[in-house]
């Protein structure tokens, strides 16, 4: 189900929403679900070094991997936007698929 819409939606389609909402929803926020969630709200806010940038990468796949056993995590590439936007693109292949999609996620800094 569309979490917008309220309407349905494919499969590959609600895997990408559920990825997008695992990626930007920081651990410990759920309350019945504190280990829900990654790291990345936390990271984001910090200096994109090349070894910050390694370990937004290592966050993408550690919550994909906990959280989403549909899916198989290819690549995690992020895009640092002049404009300030932080962009991660992800590569996956889905379980019983054999074609690679691809989905971006914009990423924003923890609102605390």
């Amino acid at each position: 189900m569309n979490a917008t819409t309220g309407r349905s939606i494919a499969w590959a389609e609600h895997i990408g929403q559920s990825i997008a909402d695992i990626l930007t929803t920081p651990i410990g926020s759920r309350l019945m679900r504190r280990g829900y969630g990654s790291y990345i709200p936390q990271m984001i806010d910090q200096p994109m070094t090349p070894a910050n940038i390694l370990r937004l990468q290592a966050a993408t796949a550690q919550a994909i991997m906990k959280h989403e056993p549909r899916t198989r995590l290819r690549r995690a590439t992020l895009q640092l936007g002049a404009d300030g936007r932080t962009v991660l693109t992800i590569e996956r292949t889905d379980k019983g698929q054999s074609s690679i999609t691809r989905q971006t996620v914009e990423l924003r800094g923890s609102q605390a």
